[in-house]
């Protein structure tokens, strides 16, 4: 039996208001709490990750190194640096960015409806994805990135795509980040 994910659910302010099912979060369409994280190399690329087809949502789409919801009693950064490892097979430290608030309904009849907090960090350390999370890795330059998305948004996940931007603001004030 499939150990049970119980959400942080949140209010505007991503203050805690609740707790519920992973699976039923999504089905009902409620704010909660998640992180996005990106990660770059020393080149300023960033490690873009392509979600495994099995996916319950967002299968085989492009996506930034790692995404993921917090369990509840579960401190935010503990959970970016564990999903962090389990996911894409690395460690880096990380540092929060900003977050931002986003609502997304799937063809699978899910949403997404997050208060998701975005991390980042640089490390040169080669990704070992697991499997059953990711099906290929990548790394891309941001300026490549944009006109890509721009050009073949449908092969991008709607959290990277709407975050983008704001991240592309947010770059100067990340100091181990050197823009070119």
């Amino acid at each position: 039996m499939k150990k049970q994910e119980l959400l942080i659910l949140v209010d505007d302010n991503d203050q805690p208001i609740g707790k519920l099912e992973k699976s039923e979060v999504h089905q009902s369409g409620l704010l909660h709490r998640a992180f996005s994280v990106f990660i770059f190399n020393s080149k300023g690329e960033l490690l873009l990750q392509q979600r495994a087809d099995e996916k319950y949502h967002s299968a085989g789409l492009w996506s930034n190194t790692c995404c993921s919801h917090p369990h509840f009693g579960e401190k935010i950064t503990d959970a970016v640096n564990k999903r962090l490892k389990e996911e894409m097979g690395m460690s880096c430290k990380v540092e929060f960015a900003f977050s931002f608030i986003y609502k997304a309904k799937f063809d699978n009849g899910l949403t997404e409806y997050e208060f998701d907090h975005v991390f980042w960090g640089v490390t040169d350390e080669t990704p070992k994805p697991e499997k059953t999370e990711v099906q290929n890795w990548k790394y891309m330059d941001f300026a490549n990135l944009e006109k890509d998305i721009k050009l073949n948004a449908q092969d991008y996940t709607v959290w990277l795509s709407l975050c983008f931007k704001e991240v592309a603001l947010h770059l100067k004030e990340f100091i181990p980040y050197k823009t070119s």
